[in-house]
């Protein structure tokens, strides 16, 4: 059985058988690493009966005995009952600087199988470990760079993305269509808006052609002088058509209408109103109550 280096990847380890020394009893195939992310270490290996099947078992890197093309611990007591909470995977957790921009997203790391220290770490536009490294341009990112860490995000300290080493370049990269998450934003600064196709000048188009045609107050004024001269005829008075009803003498001004009789005058002069007749009053006799028997 070869014994590899004791530094490796994370993809390596994935996929892994655990045998037993012992009794050469398979324990489980290796489906999740948790990290120590103060401690900058892997603590805890997880196990499965396959990569998606089975019940998820623990055990301590500490009981690694031997690496090769399987991983051999002493016997079946490797596996213990451990509290994953205060742990993290690491992967797809954002990578941001101090300022605030974005590097990439956690989807791998190389750590010492021994103490399981984290020399550092691979990341990427997109965090899924199974997308090849061929598809996507890959970054590893020197562990002392972390500055803090919160809740799926790390946070390096500013300048950090001149400090990248790349391991792979991917194929959009290749085409020229692809470039890293922390340009994108410069990208966005530098290139100007396009104006809208209504908006832009036609090939050999002058912009004053789209200037309002105004004209000074000097040649206005000259041009109505002008305009005066030589039409004189327009400021003459209307001349008004005589109607055969008219007399000779200019119409005078019609007089306001007035009314030839007065409505609210009295008509008739020897007009008596009439006397008005009220009936007199009349006395009502009291009900008589009949008396009581």
């Amino acid at each position: 059985m070869a014994i590899t280096d004791q530094v490796q990847q994370r993809s390596d380890f994935i996929g892994t058988q655990v045998i037993t020394r012992s009794t050469g009893k398979k324990l489980g195939v290796i489906n999740q690493l948790w990290a120590d992310v103060d401690q900058r270490e892997v603590v805890v290996l997880g196990l499965r009966n396959t990569l998606v099947t089975g019940e998820q078992r623990y055990m301590d890197i500490d009981s690694i005995r031997q690496i090769g093309d399987v991983i051999l611990v002493d016997d079946e007591t490797a596996i213990e009952e451990i509290n994953t909470y205060n742990y993290s995977t690491l992967i797809n957790n954002e990578v941001i600087t101090e300022t605030g921009e974005l590097l990439g997203k956690v989807r791998g790391y190389r750590f010492d199988t021994v103490s399981g220290e984290i020399s550092g770490l691979v990341i990427a536009s997109i965090g899924v470990p199974l997308i090849p490294s061929q598809l996507l341009s890959t970054y590893e990112l020197p562990v002392e760079e972390i500055a803090s860490s919160g809740p799926d995000r790390l946070v390096v300290f500013e300048g950090a993305e001149e400090r990248l080493n790349q391991l792979t370049v991917g194929v959009m990269e290749r085409l020229g269509l692809g470039i890293p998450p922390w340009e994108q934003d410069e990208e966005e600064d530098y290139i100007p808006r396009t104006a809208s196709t209504s908006n832009q000048l036609g090939a050999g188009t002058s912009a004053t052609a789209y200037a309002p045609n105004r004209r000074s107050e000097k040649a206005e004024q000259a041009w109505e002088e002008e305009e005066w001269d030589e039409a004189p005829q327009q400021a003459q008075q209307p001349v008004y058509e005589e109607e055969e009803n008219w007399d000779d003498e200019a119409p005078a001004a019609r007089a306001p209408y007035e009314p030839e009789d007065d409505p609210w005058a009295d008509k008739d002069d020897d007009y008596e109103p009439q006397e008005l007749k009220i009936p007199e009053r009349q006395k009502i006799p009291e009900y008589e109550r009949e008396p009581d028997y």
